[in-house]
């Protein structure tokens, strides 16, 4: 195992996933079964393990979380999420992710997540960490992404 004479922080990856179900835009959240923010809303999302790229790492958190397999080229990168207090645990440093589908599908809670469900973007509950501002930065880089800014 590695041992560093300095502290480092932990890395995540987050899935925004973003669907049209019905005229309406939603977006993938999951029921946190853990603390911090237990029974809380979030993206789908976890640690990045050793071996293991930030696109694989939200790919499987993805898959594990919810039941839905997204490709990682499918994958488009919001940006990294650095606030030094962002997760009450220890200092950890998101990469986030989006990718928009077709028709909202069906999902399933699993591993860590109590469930799994389409929001409104509308009408979305109070988000667990740092999740609202990552939701505002995803918007706007699907925005920039789609008009080819």
């Amino acid at each position: 195992m590695y041992t560093y004479r300095y502290p480092h922080p932990s890395v995540t990856a987050d899935c925004l996933i973003f669907a049209e179900d019905g005229g309406d835009e939603k977006i993938l959240l999951v029921e946190r079964k853990n603390p911090p923010y237990k029974g809380c809303w979030a993206f789908p999302g976890g640690f990045m393990e050793i071996n293991e790229t930030a696109e694989t790492a939200a790919s499987r958190e993805l898959q594990e979380e919810t039941g839905l397999q997204i490709r990682e080229s499918d994958l488009h990168q919001v940006g990294a999420f650095s606030q030094v207090d962002r997760d009450p645990r220890e200092r950890v440093i998101t990469i986030a992710y989006y990718t928009v589908l077709n028709v909202s599908g069906k999902v399933r809670g699993g591993d860590d997540a109590g469930k799994a469900a389409w929001f409104s973007l509308k009408k979305l509950p109070d988000l667990a960490f740092d999740h609202a501002a990552i939701l505002k930065v995803a918007l706007q880089r699907r925005k920039e992404d789609h008009s080819g800014i």
